[in-house]
């Protein structure tokens, strides 16, 4: 087994990044939604050619060059989408800003062209031939489903020394700003996808971390939307109480497009009930003087890691002054650790109810069909699914008792009370703040499959979002020693747009993202001097 690993972190590591610009790449690389929009209007360019293109990239820094390992599977109908849809535009018909506009799409969201394998060998023959209802929200909306991207396996809930970015099914997801780096979990390929220009955007889904993680990582704007704005159904589920897709995008303006695609109610989701009430156009409520008289929290948590994220960070703060923002910090910031000791209760209980009804609906060719049978699988195909770390969490949250054992329901209601109202809701009110702002990482922390561990270096500030359901949005304060780091904004329930508005005002007043050069190695320039958090 150890040779095993060897093999596979010499295959992972190996360099080789130099490589020709994918042909169509000025077509693609770096270009905005409303860039590719536009395009397309003026004749300029087709879907069908866009597809050919992000294709062409996906060959040659995916699957060769860089090999970033970022995307599991392409749709085999992306192209016949495509040209549908150019002839759609042709008769005069076009459904929106996302019309004929490839996106990528994270591998435990069920697509009807592709399994949904959630990155282990036990869904390899996951194909529903369904759309999971917010996949089916952005076809609607004119997007064509590129792809599936890798992520961590069960979205970095399977192991306590798990490797963010490794999959069974994908193998390890590389950094595009230096290869040996972590891309984050769990959309890690998402995170990297989006960053290489290998799709218009992509979609990831969090539960603690997993969205602001992997955009941080990847210099991109990343938002965990309010919990219940976007359907969850067939998904594959960690926590009913945490989980929600989200856009991963280089550009607020983009993520606010695709939000507006993804949000809507969904009866099968019944957190989503208040969906449709509170969804709107988010792209059309952007302005780059939303800033102007916005009293923002400052919350140092996480500050003082390393030292050029802090002088980021600081100048963040310069930045937001200066378009017009009033800055407090916040004094009394709430006690993480309670709530750090409340999470696994209620994951882990979460977790065995929902992928057992998950598991139970699958493809029929899945022979898992509950969390047992999924532990016996890895247990039988170790060579293959645990080359390189174990499955701690499983068995943990296979001996819990169900949602109506007395300890997972008091955890849940205090943690829940803990994050919102007296956590964030808290903080706002004390100081009549508009939203809260944070680091959201330190830099990119070097992958290492031998010594084990998630290699993420998130702010513990993440959790509060996280356990009460409420948005954050991450936006790229610039690169520290070359490697990406980002500014959350986190505020109360269903303010999504708000902080859309606030990141969009800060992006444009100080616009810091920097495209991947897929640089080998950093290290003699990037030391990381204080692990974070680790990210779900």
């Amino acid at each position: 087994m150890r040779a095993m690993a060897l093999a596979l972190v010499s295959a992972l590591f190996l360099a080789g990044c130099a490589t020709a610009a994918p042909q169509g790449a000025s077509l693609v690389e770096e270009k905005s939604i409303a860039a590719l929009q536009a395009d397309l209007a003026a004749g300029r360019t087709t879907s069908e050619a866009l597809v050919a293109a992000y294709l062409a990239r996906i060959a040659a820094l995916d699957s060769a060059g860089p090999s970033l390992r970022s995307v599991i599977a392409t749709n085999p109908n992306a192209a016949a989408d495509a040209r549908a849809l150019d002839a759609e535009r042709a008769a005069g018909k076009v459904r929106g800003p996302l019309h004929g506009i490839p996106l990528l799409i994270k591998d435990n969201i069920e697509t009807r062209d592709l399994p949904t394998t959630a990155g282990s060998l036990a869904l390899a023959a996951n194909a529903t031939g369904r759309d999971a209802p917010m996949a089916k929200r952005l076809r609607d909306a004119g997007a064509i489903l590129l792809g599936k991207t890798n992520l961590s396996e069960w979205a970095n809930y399977r192991s306590t020394r798990s490797i963010s970015g490794w999959s069974a099914v994908g193998g390890l997801v590389r950094n595009p700003y230096a290869l040996d780096r972590n891309a984050c979990g769990s959309s890690s390929g998402s995170g990297a996808a989006a960053a290489a220009s290998l799709a218009a955007a992509a979609v990831g889904t969090e539960t603690s971390g997993s969205i602001v993680c992997p955009s941080s990582f990847n210099g991109l704007v990343g938002l965990k939307p309010t919990v219940g704005l976007v359907s969850r159904t067939h998904v594959a589920p960690i926590s009913h109480t945490m989980d929600t897709p989200g856009p991963m995008t280089r550009s607020v303006m983009d993520a606010a497009v695709v939000l507006t695609a993804l949000a809507g109610t969904d009866p099968a989701d019944p957190a989503t009930a208040e969906a449709d009430a509170r969804r709107r156009d988010y792209a059309a409520a952007l302005r780059p003087d939303a800033l102007k008289g916005r009293r923002l929290g400052v919350l140092r948590i996480g500050v003082g890691g390393h030292t050029e994220t802090d002088r980021l960070f600081e100048q963040a703060l310069a930045d937001l002054r200066a378009a017009g923002a009033e800055l407090i910090d916040i004094k009394q910031p709430p006690d993480l650790q309670p709530i750090g000791a409340l999470t696994p209760v209620i994951m882990q209980t979460e977790f065995k109810a929902g992928i057992n009804a998950y598991l139970a609906a699958a493809a029929p060719a899945v022979q898992a069909r509950s969390l047992e049978a999924l532990i016996a699988f890895n247990k039988a195909n170790a060579d293959r699914q645990m080359p390189l770390f174990g499955q701690e969490i499983f068995e943990a949250a296979q001996a819990r008792k169900g949602l109506d054992d007395p300890a997972y329901v008091e955890a849940l209601a205090r943690g829940k009370r803990l994050t919102g109202p007296e956590g964030i809701d808290r903080l706002l009110s004390a100081d009549r703040l508009d939203a809260i702002i944070a680091i959201t990482s330190g830099p990119p922390a070097l992958t290492d499959p031998i010594g084990g561990g998630r290699a993420a270096n998130v702010s513990v500030a993440t959790i509060l979002p996280a356990l009460s359901g409420y948005p954050h949005l991450t936006v790229p304060m610039g690169l520290a020693n070359g490697l990406p780091v980002g500014l959350s904004f986190i505020g109360a329930a269903w303010s999504d747009g708000d902080l859309l508005a606030m990141g969009y005002a800060y992006e444009q007043a100080a616009p810091r993202r920097v495209a991947p050069t897929y640089a080998p190695t950093l290290n003699a320039t990037a030391p990381l001097t204080r692990a974070y958090a680790p990210a779900r």
